[in-house]
């Protein structure tokens, strides 16, 4: 069984994103970028699956512009087999980017697809149920726990009273929360053998799918800024301004 494992090169999660000075969207120029922290979770997760010898191949697939190479590399360090880049200059909105995962699922076959939840620059979540609406298959989100035996995959989602567990029938469609697994760190030996790992190239046009954007972004500005926090003396001053200052009761 194949596993493909669908990853986003975004913004490093260390690096604090400043706004354009048109407030057009988020200044990326000489920006540190590394592969979302989500997809790192769905690429570890599929490699053991591989390890358990419950799948054959791992492929790694990235839809942007050429840079994402190194996060497709990185992909193949921690231990996918080859990878796909789809690449295009256009800004990629989620039903675009599950039109062309299915173009590639179709194309390969996968029995199952891992994807992380959701990305840290738009925190959409929603491209792996796009997915699977695409598809016809069926959808497990926010795994914190992945078991597959046979054609059956039983996997522990997070929900919002507790856990719940669930079974599908593969092919299926598999989301990944936070508490799922700790990545693996890419030694230097498995980064050079990257280098040496498959990596497709194609375009969108070569898949027959329309990229282009459904939505426009207006403006984009940062939050306003929190004040600091008070210390009161008593409970009696805390509901004077509960009530009378945040107006809350």
């Amino acid at each position: 069984m194949k596993i493909l494992v669908p990853v986003k090169r975004v913004v490093d999660y260390n690096v604090k994103v400043r706004v354009k000075a048109d407030s057009s969207g988020v200044d990326i120029a000489n920006v540190k970028m590394s592969m979302n922290p989500f997809c790192e979770i769905a690429i570890e997760e599929a490699v053991r699956l591989r390890e358990k010898g419950v799948a054959t191949e791992v492929i790694a697939v990235s839809a942007g512009l050429l840079q994402c190479q190194e996060t497709l590399r990185n992909a193949m360090a921690i231990g996918a087999d080859r990878a796909i880049l789809i690449e295009t200059d256009v800004e990629l909105q989620p039903l675009a980017v599950a039109k062309l995962l299915k173009a590639i699922v179709d194309k390969e076959q996968p029995g199952l697809v891992i994807l992380g939840k959701q990305a840290i620059d738009d925190d959409a979540n929603q491209t792996g149920q796009m997915l699977s609406a695409l598809l016809g298959w069926g959808q497990a989100t926010f795994a914190s726990k992945v078991e597959v035996s046979g054609d059956t995959a039983t996997v522990t989602r997070e929900v919002d009273g507790g856990l719940e567990t669930i079974s599908l029938k593969l092919p299926a469609i598999i989301t990944t929360d936070l508490r799922l697994n700790e990545p693996r760190y890419a030694t230097l030996p498995n980064i050079m053998k990257a280098k040496k790992k498959q990596l497709d190239n194609v375009k969108p046009a070569d898949l027959g799918v329309d990229v282009t954007p459904r939505l426009t972004t207006l403006k984009v500005e940062e939050p306003p800024k929190r004040r600091g926090g008070v210390k009161v003396a008593d409970v009696a001053a805390l509901m004077d301004k509960l009530k009378n200052e945040a107006k809350v009761i």
